[in-house]
């Protein structure tokens, strides 16, 4: 007993990754279905990174293909390829597992900021919550960005008290691989020398600008051969934001006011539309974390404005922090017109979303408690309560949106059917594959468009090299027919 009454925040906190691991895991192979082609590029991409070498292949800092996309989580994809083998769920588990120390991360984080109370809180929620469960199993590089943001920001604070150039070293080192991740993580340019500037103003220890230049100076490292790559290929610095930029709209204020206004109502009243992202509609937070989201934002702006006026520095410079990360992350989506709200484009924000509500859940608690002089039953109302937005958590996942028939759709299921189909017949068999879908066409294989990706890929987890021809429409004089010929249209 007084083993677990000592331990006991380490065991809520085995717990709370022990549910963070169930929901990330948990029929991971087919949950969801299907292989969507921006997720298959990346599988095809790391199977030609083990494949080939420099100059023509090889790992590289930025794939230019699908609008581009940074390196990191290629990288991953392949390491796991090269541990279990090329599959669908091979890419998957790599974002789960991110997922999983991203949780981990936001308690240690929130622990640091506040109190280990405050900290478990946030961290379950983040483990029960759809919006970070979603993207942890899918295979999307963005699902990289709140972990990184998690632990820099946890070793840069962490360094901040202890003065110690390690933790800064560290962090210099994720700040510096988010720039390998995800595009919207570039805005954390905006947030960083506001924080370094409020601490290095009201502390003015020598020994923290010390750690703050050994910080800046490792991340610059670490982020300096993509920017490198970037100096030489312009081009893909910005070619993935420019399609869908509010200031390609005829009226740009007009455009910004929109996106902010539905960005802002994602998280309590209407949500992504998108089924990849989001259970069609729904708010990205459910009713009673929104809630607590809502009541722990208003208490951050009060604690900012209270210290603004007792000129208390420390209350000052966490407050002006969170409520900077919330709106500096939430930019990529607003300065956005399509598909708008867009749950991915913010991922950023998500830590300090379930910091909020954290810090939320722990003042009703707090008022509660004081409030009601039956102790037993409340701390069990409390964790029933707690049971209820895992078990809703859950089913709103697990059953109502994976059992969705749109969903199939959203991750084209049709596609890997192909793929799978494809791999069930004998050599001998002439295939081939017509490519009747738009999308961004990729170079690899021959200029076709993005949904060829899906069907390559699954052929290549099991011969390697895709056998059947990739063809499009106008090229069907190609086909060589004869009784062992199969002629399949993707439309």
């Amino acid at each position: 007993m007084a083993f677990i009454l000592k331990n006991r925040t380490f065991l809520l906190l085995l717990l709370v990754l022990a549910i963070a691991s169930f929901f990330r895991l948990w029929q991971l192979n087919v949950i969801p279905p299907g292989l969507y082609p921006d997720v298959a590029i990346n599988g095809n991409d790391a199977l030609d990174s083990l494949k080939t070498a420099p100059p023509a292949g090889g790992f590289k800092l930025f794939y230019p293909e699908n609008n581009g996309r940074e390196g990191l989580m290629m990288w991953l994809i392949a390491f796991s390829f090269s541990i279990f083998g090329a599959s669908v769920w091979s890419i998957k588990i790599v974002a789960a597992i991110i997922g999983i120390f991203t949780v981990l991360g936001l308690y240690l984080l929130t622990k640091e900021l506040f109190n280990k109370n405050i900290a478990l809180l946030a961290s379950f929620f983040l483990a029960v919550s759809f919006w970070h469960t979603n993207f942890s199993r899918i295979g999307f590089r963005a699902i990289l960005v709140p972990f990184v943001l998690v632990f820099g920001f946890y070793f840069l604070f962490k360094g901040f008290r202890t003065k110690s150039f390690l933790n800064f070293l560290v962090s210099g080192i994720f700040f510096g691989l988010g720039f390998y991740t995800y595009t919207t993580y570039r805005l954390i340019i905006l947030l960083l020398p506001l924080i370094l500037i409020c601490w290095w103003y009201f502390k003015k220890d020598k020994k923290l600008l010390a750690g703050t230049a050994v910080f800046l100076l490792t991340a610059f490292l670490v982020a300096l051969p993509i920017g490198i790559y970037f100096l030489y290929h312009p081009q893909d610095f910005i070619s993935r934001a420019t399609g869908v930029s509010i200031f390609s709209q005829p009226n740009i204020i007009l455009a910004f006011g929109k996106s902010l206004v539905t960005h802002l109502g994602m998280f309590n009243i209407f949500g992504d539309a998108n089924w990849r992202h989001n259970f069609s509609g729904d708010p990205m937070l459910p009713w009673a974390l929104g809630i607590m989201f809502l009541t722990g934002i208003i208490l951050s702006i009060k604690e900012l404005v209270l210290s603004i006026r007792q000129k208390e520095h420390s209350k000052f410079m966490l407050h002006i922090f969170l409520l900077s990360w919330f709106f500096a992350m939430l930019l990529p989506g607003v300065l956005t017109y399509e598909g708008i709200p867009h749950a991915l484009r913010v991922i950023g924000v998500i830590p300090v979303v379930f910091i909020f509500a954290g810090l939320g859940g722990g003042k009703v608690y707090q008022l509660l408690s004081q409030n009601i002089k039956k102790k037993k039953l409340f701390i069990f109302a409390s964790f029933f309560f707690l049971f209820a937005v895992a078990l809703s958590g859950f089913n709103q996942y697990f059953i109502k949106w994976a059992g969705n028939p749109n969903v199939q759709g959203a991750f084209t299921e049709n596609l890997a059917e192909i793929g799978y189909y494809l791999n069930s017949l004998p050599e001998t068999v002439q295939k081939y594959v017509i490519i009747n879908e738009g999308g961004v066409p990729v170079p690899f294989p021959d200029g076709l468009p993005m949904p060829a990706q899906t069907p390559i890929f699954i052929e290549r987890t099991k011969f390697g090299e895709p056998r059947a021809t990739y063809l499009l429409p106008e090229d069907l004089n190609k086909i060589r027919k004869d009784e062992n010929t199969i002629i399949i249209f993707i439309k």
